[in-house]
């Protein structure tokens, strides 16, 4: 049965998170802020109801798969929308009036390549050690489209031999950060090759993505995904797999990240790419997929964990800009 603990204590900390942003910045950080003076109040009001309208809806494990989507979803159409005003309309949509490419894969080379920059760094740590890997199923603004692309395929193919593709990318694209740094590549040339990197991700998603009805840039072809699925383990939180579970397979068809295959039930641990997305919950007849805190319930473990990245997902929706 929902109650309303859940959906106040997540606005609560959504408004308090963005009560900080709005009166510490000496500059504005809230849009509607720049707009008009206290624009930042009611910007700060939408987004908190936005957050609870959220947390109170995804409690519900039947209905959490399709409002993680659908959240998920609008956060990257919200950033790219507001990327494309600042294009094409006015700089007062970008965050600096500046244009950086929006690809995930700069979190990591950006700041190899120029030796500044780690702000994003420091969301993604922190992310990684408030919800483990939720930054690649309700954060990256790129993961959204790769979901949706997923879900136009029912029958799910498994992805095998992905390991050393991921690991040569990533290691390419460190290395290839560094090396850049060290001979003073121009930024131009840095960033076409960045460019190129990043339609490639699209590329993927659009080919492999669909065909395969898996998330194959989120799990295989950005670096960043990598990067999370090993660090995410400094987080407490996990997903577990009960001795109920008697490997049916229902959950895998729920799994865009294809960490519910058959040898990952029979081990009865999800696979490395799993984000704790939750979406194989309700598909368990047998409870036997839960969240787990230390030695917290199953059921609190759960909320905690929305609590923290619907909050997360909320404030980085707030302020999230180029």
């Amino acid at each position: 049965m929902k109650n309303y603990t859940l959906p106040l204590a997540t606005a609560l900390t959504v408004f308090s998170l963005l009560l900080l942003v709005q009166l510490m910045p000496k500059k504005p950080l809230f849009l509607l802020e720049r707009a008009f003076a206290g624009g930042g109040w009611l910007q700060i009001a939408l987004v908190t109801a936005y957050a609870f309208v959220v947390a109170y809806n995804m409690q519900d494990p039947a209905k959490s798969a399709l409002w993680r989507r659908r959240t998920w979803l609008f956060f990257s159409i919200v950033f790219f929308g507001q990327l494309a005003l600042g294009l094409f309309v006015s700089s007062f949509f970008l965050l600096t009036g500046k244009l950086h490419l929006p690809i995930p894969a700069l979190i990591i080379a950006g700041p190899l390549y120029r030796g500044e920059g780690f702000m994003m760094p420091v969301l993604l740590v922190t992310s990684l050690l408030l919800s483990g890997p939720a930054w690649c199923s309700h954060i990256c603004y790129f993961g959204g489209f790769d979901n949706l692309a997923a879900m136009g395929i029912h029958k799910k193919t498994a992805l095998k031999g992905i390991m050393p593709v991921k690991q040569s990318i990533l290691f390419v694209l460190i290395t290839g950060s560094i090396v850049l740094r060290q001979f003073n590549v121009p930024m131009l040339w840095a960033a076409s090759l960045a460019l190129a990197f990043g339609l490639a991700g699209v590329a993927v998603i659009l080919l492999y993505s669909r065909k395969y009805g898996r998330m194959v840039h989120c799990t295989v072809f950005c670096p960043v995904g990598t990067l999370v699925q090993h660090l995410k383990r400094v987080s407490p939180f996990r997903l577990k797999i009960s001795q109920s579970c008697t490997t049916c397979g229902r959950c895998s068809s729920h799994c865009n990240y294809g960490a519910l295959a058959t040898s990952d039930l029979v081990k009865r641990k999800p696979g490395l790419t799993c984000t704790l997305c939750g979406d194989c919950l309700a598909s368990c007849p047998h409870n036997s997929l839960q969240y787990h805190l230390l030695n917290v319930s199953a059921v609190n473990s759960r909320k905690a964990w929305l609590m923290i990245t619907i909050s997360l997902h909320a404030v980085t929706l707030a302020v999230a800009r180029i």
